[in-house]
């Protein structure tokens, strides 16, 4: 694939009470939603992920007096209920881990005590300190999920490399292997050791376990 050079981007955003002009929306190669360059009035500059309809020139904030508009950064308890969030954190301070991807968005749907409930983009539920920051809006790029890979060699640029269908090989070589013509496998898909890999659960963080509320399946 293309070499690729870092853009690092602020997931905490604790430049708290500073206004920022975003200068340009820029691509970004290491993920699917584009990135803003935004100069804050003491001449600081950060990336940030940029959210749809952010454009050159707009102001954006964080903090406790920001207002409530897309691109603002708040904590959850700041930020009214039914609103459109993306860039969340799951622990104060560690910065931002969810709803991150181009044209992903969560809702804010309660707070109650110190927790908020959150609906995330995979119909999951889930509980969030509301002293936990987030971003107000939707996470740009939205029609990231149309492009088409025109040719294999678009695949290469990114780094891609081919793949083979596990009953197109012989029996040795993996468990769906064999059989006289086109077969169809027989047996559940399966890597090439064996473990199931379309719909198998993979999750065992027994610790968070009661901060889901509602599963996504």
């Amino acid at each position: 694939g293309h070499k690729r050079k870092l853009r690092k981007i602020d997931f905490n955003r604790n430049k708290f009470g500073v206004d920022a002009i975003v200068k340009n929306i820029e691509y970004d190669p290491n993920r699917s939603a584009r990135i803003a360059l935004i100069q804050y009035l003491d001449g600081e500059k950060h990336y940030i992920l940029a959210p749809s309809e952010l454009k050159i020139g707009d102001h954006v904030s964080s903090g406790k007096k920001s207002d409530i508009k897309i691109g603002n950064h708040l904590k959850i308890q700041d930020i009214p209920l039914g609103s459109a969030i993306h860039n969340i954190e799951l622990r104060k301070g560690k910065g931002s881990q969810l709803v991150r991807a181009a044209g992903s968005v969560a809702q804010l749907i309660a707070k109650k005590g110190k927790y908020a409930q959150i609906k995330l983009p995979s119909s999951e539920i889930r509980k969030v300190q509301i002293n936990c920051f987030a971003t107000l809006g939707q996470v740009g790029n939205i029609k990231h999920e149309l492009i088409k890979m025109k040719k294999a060699g678009q695949k290469r640029w990114l780094g891609r490399r081919p793949h083979n269908r596990g009953v197109s090989m012989n029996p040795i070589d993996h468990p769906l292997g064999g059989g006289e013509g086109k077969s169809s496998g027989g047996r559940h898909p399966v890597s090439p050791w064996g473990k199931a890999t379309k719909g198998h659960r993979t999750r065992n963080n027994k610790r968070t376990e009661p901060m889901i509320i509602k599963r996504r399946k």
